[in-house]
């Protein structure tokens, strides 16, 4: 793959709820290595748009494809080039974060040794090597979201969907985590972002889109966005 290849593209997504459209004709494209910010108020579209993303709902009409795969037509193939970090992660909290990085990598049919090689690497990344063997209901928020964002990393998926992934983070881990997505950019590694800490997208995301009424009213660089508004030294926040 090249740096201009498109690795996620959204077209003409919609999503409709009876008579309500959650998401409107959606187009999009991000490229390789690329860390896309996505912003909105709540109830804006944000969700609804990274669930049919990771192919956890399906869309009312329009397509997704993820590293030149159909998620419609090619469903298994295209998940696997996706990891995915919800705000919310859901964990088996009776494991070990070794024992529930067995379990993921099952899923993705990861071969054992690669499977421990990038788990001590997560873990220790994250500073939790220590606490491997401790089971993850012992485990502070911050300590499991940050076993929920290892465990996205380890089938070495080229597209990361990430969603608040700051959420209970202390401010060392906050660097640490930006550093690490920046690094994987740098990687020809993609990034889905969306996060209500603008101060975050304005620091390391490439390219940002705003939604709401699930419309795309807004996209560009920093520098395009801030056209867009009455200043051109305007924060994100303030053009937001």
């Amino acid at each position: 793959m090249n740096q201009n290849e498109v690795v996620l593209s959204l077209s003409g997504i919609c999503k409709n709820y009876g008579k309500f459209e959650a998401l409107k004709p959606i187009d999009l494209q991000i490229r390789k290595g690329e860390l896309f910010g996505f912003l909105g108020p709540n109830g804006a579209g944000k969700t609804t748009l990274i669930r049919i993303i990771t192919g956890l709902i399906k869309q009312t009409s329009g397509s997704v494809f993820l590293g030149g795969m159909d998620l419609a037509k090619e469903p298994e193939k295209a998940k696997a080039r996706v990891g995915y970090v919800p705000d919310r992660p859901y964990l088996y909290e009776k494991l070990t974060p070794l024992e529930y990085f067995d379990f993921v990598g099952g899923l993705y049919s990861v071969p054992h040794k690669d499977l421990e090689t990038r788990g001590e690497e997560m873990l220790r990344k994250f500073s939790l090597w220590e606490r491997r063997n401790d089971l993850i209901e012992s485990f502070s928020h911050g300590m499991k979201q940050k076993v929920a964002m290892a465990s996205a990393f380890l089938h070495d998926p080229d597209i990361l969907v990430v969603d608040e992934p700051m959420v209970g983070l202390d401010p060392k881990s906050v660097r640490l985590v930006k550093d690490f997505f920046c690094e994987l950019c740098g990687r020809g590694k993609t990034f889905f972002m969306s996060t209500h800490t603008l101060s975050l997208a304005e620091d390391i995301c490439h390219r940002i889109g705003i939604i709401n009424h699930g419309i795309l009213v807004a996209m560009g660089t920093i520098g395009e966005l801030r056209e867009l508004g009455k200043d051109p030294n305007q924060n994100l926040e303030e053009i937001f």
